[in-house]
């Protein structure tokens, strides 16, 4: 029996009632709908609709619903049902089996389109929370790396052309940062989303005097949403967590690029774990990057189900309309985010960078005329000025085949007469490192209180509590 079939009279086409009908991905909702359900039997017997005992026995019957289907074998029995529409239905049909008509006393003050704009809530909070534990493994992953690293030395790049030499963990910690941003983001999308649409009715509100707060404690949400309208009708949240989503896929992405490439025997930084890593049926001697390619790619899934939503809530009416079926499915697509940076956690903590390449490297090139420029700034010379004359300099240590280190006091000095003998001391890889002490610099000093301070960042996001959060915002 459908949930709505009063006022017809013909039956559905059969082949549109199968292409409609949602359960095939909402039944990963089971939990939330499980969840959302025993709130609204607790508002029901404040407002006196349901006695006690009918209470008792309507959250019992739910938790042995959720317990019942709890295993990958009662998972697919939801997803595989003959006739439940949706997940709402698929609970109500259940709960009609359990406990008879009671079980239909349940949606009593009650609307699907509250229902499900509920469920989406408390799953995307769940996968938030999920995601930020994993963001925090990640990053403590590269912040032991950083501190094994000590003061070993890499290029960094800016057009992907050698720029100059920095501390390895500098560069890790580079993606620390964007990882503390990509938290920062999916912790306000959850305070954002963290209120409660039970009471919403369909559109207009519910049409019981229920007290709203009832629900809103239980589900652990920071307090009713203030408006039916656009409770039933809003997946801003669904948008927004996509979004934040697709930074963390494009940073996990920029790291995964970087790692392929500095593990090119070109490059030869690294030295890439083999437990993370498969061979070729055609080639003996390769070792390849699969995971790093994997992830790279999975940017694009995850951006792609940003992209869906967005054309989906283009131009829509208020309030509920089925268009707002079809956020979902990107939604759930999108869960494996959560276990690719735990992957991706474990495959930075088994890293291995091979300094001598990684030093070398630092050392050719040039990557040291930035600090010779700022040796003559110190000798008074304008920069613009000094900038000339260095590259003078380089022009003509290229054309001699060696680096700015090897050329004469008297060969300088024909670009210049400010050159003195304290100009090597100035250009030396230490040197260079440390002339760049500010705030956020590769020099040594800043880079050891910038890992300091990632630690106890990091401390913080580990222990982050959607739900603490949420409150905290509000």
């Amino acid at each position: 029996m459908k949930m709505w079939s009063g006022r017809f009279r013909e039956p559905l086409d059969t082949e549109f009632e199968q292409w409609q009908r949602s359960i095939v991905f909402d039944w990963q909702l089971l939990a939330q709908e499980v969840a959302a359900s025993k709130a609204h039997a607790s508002a029901l017997f404040a407002a006196r609709i349901l006695t006690e005992s009918e209470t008792v026995e309507l959250r019992g019957a739910l938790d042995a619903i959720a317990a019942e289907h709890a295993s990958d074998a009662g998972k697919a029995l939801v997803r595989d049902h003959a006739v439940a529409e949706d997940i709402h239905h698929f609970v109500e049909l259940k709960l009609a089996e359990r406990i008879g008509s009671l079980g239909l006393k349940l949606h009593t003050g009650r609307s699907r389109n509250e229902q499900i704009a509920t469920d989406l809530r408390l799953y995307v909070r769940e996968q938030i929370g999920l995601t930020v534990a994993a963001l925090a493994q990640w990053a403590a992953a590269l912040v032991e790396q950083a501190q094994a690293a000590g003061e070993a030395v890499m290029p960094s790049y800016t057009h992907m052309q050698r720029a100059e030499p920095v501390l390895v963990a500098h560069w890790l910690l580079a993606y620390v940062e964007m990882i503390l941003r990509d938290a920062s983001r999916l912790r306000d999308c959850a305070t954002r989303l963290n209120y409660c649409p039970l009471g919403s009715g369909a559109v207009a509100g519910a049409t019981l005097a229920l007290d709203r707060t009832i629900a809103t404690k239980e589900l652990g949400f920071t307090a009713p949403t203030p408006n039916s309208m656009d409770a039933t009708s809003d997946r801003d949240f669904i948008l927004e967590y996509l979004q934040a989503l697709t930074c963390v896929g494009l940073h996990v992405s920029r790291f995964a690029e970087e790692i392929t490439l500095y593990a090119t025997a070109e490059f030869n930084f690294i030295t890439l774990p083999e437990a993370f890593s498969t061979g070729s049926s055609a080639m003996p001697q390769k070792k390849n990057p699969d995971l790093t390619e994997l992830i790279r790619a999975k940017v694009g899934r995850i951006n792609g189900a940003a992209q869906s939503v967005t054309l989906l809530l283009k131009g829509l009416p208020l309030a509920y309309n089925k268009d707002m079926q079809e956020t979902q499915e990107p939604v759930f697509a999108v869960n494996f985010v959560p276990k690719m940076l735990a992957l991706v956690a474990r495959f930075t903590a088994a890293l291995q960078f091979n300094r001598e390449p990684m030093n070398e490297a630092a050392q050719l090139g040039y990557l040291n005329a930035m600090a010779a420029a700022t040796y003559l700034v110190h000798k008074g010379v304008p920069f613009r000025t000094a900038h000339e004359k260095i590259g003078h300099a380089v022009r003509f240590a290229i054309e001699n085949g060696v680096e700015l280190n090897d050329l004469s006091l008297d060969q300088l000095r024909q670009f210049g007469e400010e050159f003195g003998e304290d100009f090597y001391a100035a250009i030396t890889l230490t040197a260079t490192l440390d002339c760049h002490d500010v705030i956020g610099g590769t020099a040594r000093q800043r880079v050891r209180a910038a890992l300091a301070a990632a630690r106890e960042r990091i401390d913080t996001l580990a222990m982050f509590d959607v739900g603490e959060a949420a409150h905290a915002g509000a």
